[in-house]
């Protein structure tokens, strides 16, 4: 079942998101048109005066995606999962800042290094991380402005790395409490990508198990623990991981690599979970917090799937859940194309030139489009992400792969470029 879609009417207030049947027969009988494709929303030709109930924004901010869930009630009418591109901005960065550097070396054209002419101001964040912080919020003020959202609610501490280290940190109450284990549970189960760290073996039970045995002195602090299937735990028993894996020297040294090296993904959310939480109340509305433990005994109590945007649902305080989605919408950050005047080589030299106008025929790199083709060889009907050509023959990026050579006299745009791409 898809998501609800979003209703506006014509003084463009918000509305309660109804069924897409609904928004079917309103859009068939001329009552409504199309405001928006991603995420779709309706606007009525007339107006009215409703209270719609209050929905309640959820949050579940992650390194590389973020799980976004809107709850009327008890009823998550809206899912999205928004995929951040942190990675690219930081391999970006990274190619330019070899470039610069090559040209000073050769002694060419190039760019004066900078040093001590600058200072980073307060609470400053890395432009990967702060890119997640700033596509969290321009999804948050979106739905805002489609939806009646009275409140938010944001997963705050994903990984309590200070607590793992030191369990008595939080209190008696808290080590004893329904949530006992679930934050370490769910570290362990990241940083050991959920298989067994001896043989791979996945989408099986996994235990806790103490490379360092406790029979022999090991402790229960986090870097000493992995996750192993029953098999090889019992297998292991009491003997030292060295003696353990005598035979298997390679595998030996990746587990020792991997138990002393941070997660970082943790290390990114817990980066940003301030800086995004505070942003958040500068929209106004009231937000509350959950940990990710409470997040995690939640799922799993009601029984749902591990998904980003089913974690989002079940962030904070839930009794109960009833899921009318089934296919959230899938978003992900694409950027607006580069300032580079012109492309590189691998040895930094120019190699071609970007064309100074973007638009052609009306269309630029980035654009949704719908293409039906009625002759040549490749007859059909096409959607998704355009490349444009200054020869009028655009690639087309769909999701079943991409469709090169289409002519612009085939396409009607159905979404204008926004810096994302999107799916089901």
């Amino acid at each position: 079942m898809s998501n609800h879609v979003f209703v506006l009417d014509t003084r463009k207030q918000r509305l309660a998101p109804c069924l897409p049947s609904v928004a079917s027969r309103l859009l068939d009988a001329k009552k409504a048109a199309v405001y928006r494709q991603f995420p779709f929303t309706i606007i009525l030709k007339k107006e009215v005066e409703a209270t719609p109930e209050p929905i309640e924004l959820k949050l579940d901010p992650g390194s590389k995606v973020t799980g976004i869930a809107l709850k009327q009630g008890d009823k998550i009418i809206f899912g999205a999962q928004l995929t951040h591109r942190g990675q690219a901005i930081k391999a970006s960065l990274e190619s330019r800042r070899s470039l610069r550097r090559g040209r000073r070396s050769r002694h060419t054209r190039y760019r004066q290094a900078r040093f001590l002419n600058r200072t980073r101001p307060q609470g400053w964040l890395a432009p990967s991380l702060q890119h997640r912080v700033e596509t969290t919020l321009t999804w948050v003020n979106r739905l805002i402005k489609l939806a009646p959202i009275e409140s938010i609610v944001q997963e705050l501490v994903r990984f309590d790395l200070q607590q793992m280290e030191n369990p008595e940190i939080a209190g008696v109450e808290y080590q004893q409490g329904t949530l006992y284990g679930y934050e370490v549970r769910e570290y362990l189960l990241n940083k050991w990508d959920r298989k067994c760290t001896y043989c791979d073996a996945e989408n099986i039970p996994l235990q806790i198990e103490h490379i360092h045995p406790r029979a022999k002195g090991g402790s229960n602090r986090i870097f000493n623990l992995c996750l192993a299937c029953e098999k090889c735990n019992q297998k292991k028993g009491t003997k030292d991981i060295e003696q353990f894996l005598a035979k298997k020297p390679d595998l030996l040294k990746r587990i020792l690599t991997q138990a002393k090296r941070p997660l970082k993904d943790a290390a990114a959310v817990n980066s940003t979970r301030w800086v995004l939480f505070n942003r958040l109340k500068e929209t106004g509305l009231p937000v509350s917090v959950g940990s990710g433990g409470l997040t995690k005994f939640n799922r799993t109590r009601l029984g749902l799937p591990k998904t980003h945007w089913l974690d989002a649902a079940c962030v904070g305080q839930v009794k109960s859940l009833e899921i009318l989605t089934s296919k959230p919408l899938q978003i992900k950050a694409t950027g607006h194309g580069t300032r580079q005047m012109c492309r590189t080589d691998k040895y930094g030299l120019p190699s071609r030139y970007v064309p100074q106008f973007k638009f052609v025929h009306g269309f630029q790199t980035g654009d949704i489009v719908k293409a039906v083709v009625t002759t040549g060889k490749k007859i059909g009907e096409y959607v998704g992400r355009v490349a444009v050509r200054s020869t009028g023959s655009f690639n087309i990026s769909t999701s079943q792969g991409l469709v090169q050579g289409i002519n612009h006299k085939y396409c009607t745009p159905i979404h204008r470029k926004d810096g994302y791409s999107y799916g089901f």
